[in-house]
């Protein structure tokens, strides 16, 4: 805290109040470990907040611009680390694209049920967090006991729990045996009533929703105007998905629904709106898993024409998968070696994260905890 508020009666009796910087974090709870809010107040009314990011450095651009491209894949996981497989394969999809070569279809499945997997477990961990942020502590222990469940299955698949590189240039590490196939879809079948249960324990609270309904509108223009993506921009009405817009990998042979904010408990594009696209997510990605359950095939999980140290020939190339926080993008720049010239990722969290100042403007102190919570931040991404 920098300067002190103060609230004197004049002689006029008319109250006197002067602004006060408050600083949210980095030491709160909400603020994801490193992130600081720099709040200007005036009573219990923010004027303006100033977000700074921090010092979490990944130097990930730079790293990967030192080790060949297959040594690149560990560092990815470590951007979005709460979904590390879409990590991968954006940057394996990049890759790819730079040397024109085709993925085993039977990878493509194993790399969409992954990555469904994880969007389900990042969501749940978003969801529960959020509550706790609010004040609701058991909806956190529902989430957490479902997304271990997913943790397990992704251990038994490549033996991490959290940092996977298991999606590969060409393909995946290791292939799906029939077992682990039918823990998958054991879990589908167990996970859907679940989400009723969060229903009951938080979305439809009346507290929960007295805290998120018209807190923290973003139009759908200022939204595409700070370049926000994933559940942020869907939040505010905007149907926009690359796996349905840009399909890639072999998302465009499920059907499946792009929740968007509806205004359903109040204005549309508020931290409610938010939480119920990623709330909805899940649904959906049960949906495309047991679709890509039902269409796999046998065949290679990988193929076989990637070296350990691949040489692309010169040239760039841009991919973006929707990650669950936006749209994550790799661009590659080859200069024909086995290191990438250039690389340059774009951090849906960072843009996302941008428009926090326009959002909390004019709300009470209490609701930037809520707001923040909505954005669903991983700062690993976001100072790269």
């Amino acid at each position: 805290m920098t300067e002190i508020s103060t609230r004197e009666i004049d002689q006029h009796g008319d109250v006197k109040t002067e602004e006060m910087l408050l600083n949210m974090g980095p030491q709160h709870p909400s603020t994801h470990g490193v992130f600081r809010v720099v709040i200007r107040t005036d009573g219990e009314i923010v004027i303006d907040a100033e977000s700074h990011i921090g010092y979490l450095h990944r130097c990930f651009e730079k790293i990967c611009e030192n080790v060949n491209y297959t040594k690149a894949t560990p560092y990815t996981d470590r951007l979005d680390y709460l979904m590390a497989m879409g990590n991968n394969l954006g940057y394996a999809l990049a890759v790819e694209k730079l040397m024109d070569v085709e993925v085993p279809e039977r990878a493509e499945y194993i790399r969409v049920i992954v990555t469904e997997l994880s969007r389900i477990a990042s969501h749940l961990l978003a969801i529960g967090t959020y509550g706790m942020d609010i004040g609701a502590i058991t909806p956190f222990l529902y989430c957490f006991r479902d997304r271990e469940k997913i943790l397990f299955i992704l251990e038994t698949i490549c033996g991490q729990r959290l940092n996977y590189n298991y999606v590969r240039i060409g393909g995946v590490a290791y292939d799906m045996d029939a077992a682990m196939l039918t823990m998958v879809r054991e879990f589908c079948d167990y996970f859907l009533p679940r989400v009723m249960e969060y229903n009951d324990l938080l979305t439809y609270n009346g507290i929960f929703i007295e805290r998120t309904a018209n807190v923290g509108v973003l139009t759908p223009e200022r939204a595409i105007a700070f370049g926000c993506t994933g559940p942020v921009l869907r939040g505010s009405g905007v149907a926009r998905d690359l796996r349905k817009d840009a399909p890639y990998s072999v998302y465009g042979r499920f059907d499946f629904e792009v929740p968007v904010g509806s205004g359903e408990a109040g204005t549309t594009g508020d931290c409610f709106d938010r939480y119920m696209v990623r709330m909805r997510e899940m649904i959906e990605s049960v949906k495309i898993i047991r679709q890509a359950l039902d269409q796999i095939a046998d065949g290679p999980y990988k193929t076989d024409k990637i070296k350990s140290k691949p040489k692309p020939n010169k040239g760039d190339a841009y991919t973006a998968v929707e990650n669950a926080r936006g749209e994550l993008g790799f661009y590659l720049v080859s200069d024909g070696s086995d290191t990438a010239f250039r690389l340059k990722c774009r951090s849906p969290a960072f843009s996302n994260v941008s428009v926090l100042h326009e959002l909390c403007r004019g709300a009470m102190v209490a609701d930037v905890v809520a707001i923040i919570g909505s954005l669903d931040i991983v700062m690993g991404e976001i100072d790269r």
